[in-house]
């Protein structure tokens, strides 16, 4: 028994012994793992100060490419509100019927359908300068109304100041810079569209050259307006401002100064 218990208790010598060098080891884990928690907080700090410097970058890049190359803002049409003229015509006209003449005025008969929109009729949204406009509500039906006209209509066409021709190049300026704000933001674009003066295999460039017909502009415009959507996504721009359909109105949303997030 008594060289039984002399051996347990070497045992347990050799136990603590163990023990101790493990103790020894885990707080050398430990202090290490500080260490590294250290420099992961002081990198990832750094990493935090690199990304508002970049983002700082990319949006004094855009503001800039916006003011000077592309500026987009609203353009006012001289319209009144039919109420308004209605109600002055005839001060005997009831309430429910104005208020039956504005709700008429906020809706647009949009490819077959109505829809509501807010800014029918009040503005326009034009980009490069206030001669290249789109209408507000995203009704680019003057477009290929007047491509089916022409290939009805021989002869060359005179008419420099036709709708379609700045629905045409307002797209195009807009693909433009929603190409190169995604080459900016660093943000990959879900619809490819192509903006450059030369062909590709699947055919020319969009809006720009040759006349699209009613299917191919549509969906153009819906690749477009699907990549302008997904950038302000990708920017947390209120969405509470956007429309589906308001293509410059978007992409103003998008680039406006009062964008917090713009550049992340």
């Amino acid at each position: 028994d008594t060289e039984g218990l002399l051996r347990i208790k070497e045992e347990n010598q050799k136990h603590y012994r163990r023990a101790q060098r493990h103790q020894e080891k885990k707080e050398k884990i430990q202090r290490h793992n500080r260490k590294l928690g250290e420099l992961v907080e002081k990198k990832t700090h750094e990493l935090k100060t690199q990304y508002e410097h970049l983002a700082n970058l990319r949006r004094t890049h855009i503001l800039e490419l916006t003011s000077v190359i592309f500026p987009i803002q609203e353009v006012k049409t001289s319209m009144r509100d039919p109420a308004d003229v209605s109600s002055e015509s005839d001060n005997a006209m009831t309430s429910s019927t104005v208020s039956k003449l504005a709700e008429a005025r906020r809706t647009t008969y949009l490819s077959g359908r109505w829809v509501c929109d807010d800014h029918n009729g009040d503005t326009s949204i034009s980009i490069t300068g206030p001669w290249i406009i789109l209408p507000n509500n995203g009704d680019y039906s003057a477009y290929y109304s007047w491509v089916e006209e022409k290939k009805t209509t021989q002869g060359p066409d005179m008419e420099h100041n036709n709708p379609a021709h700045t629905i045409s190049a307002a797209l195009c300026y807009a693909t433009q810079l929603v190409n190169t704000l995604s080459l900016i933001l660093d943000v990959n674009l879900p619809k490819k569209l192509c903006n450059r003066q030369v062909k590709t295999q699947q055919g020319n460039h969009e809006f720009c050259g040759e006349n699209l017909s009613r299917h191919r502009f549509t969906r153009a415009v819906k690749k477009l307006n699907a990549n302008i959507l997904h950038l302000c996504f990708s920017q947390h721009v209120n969405l509470d401002l956007l429309h589906p359909l308001h293509t410059l109105r978007n992409l103003m949303y998008l680039v406006s100064p009062d964008t917090e997030n713009l550049g992340r």
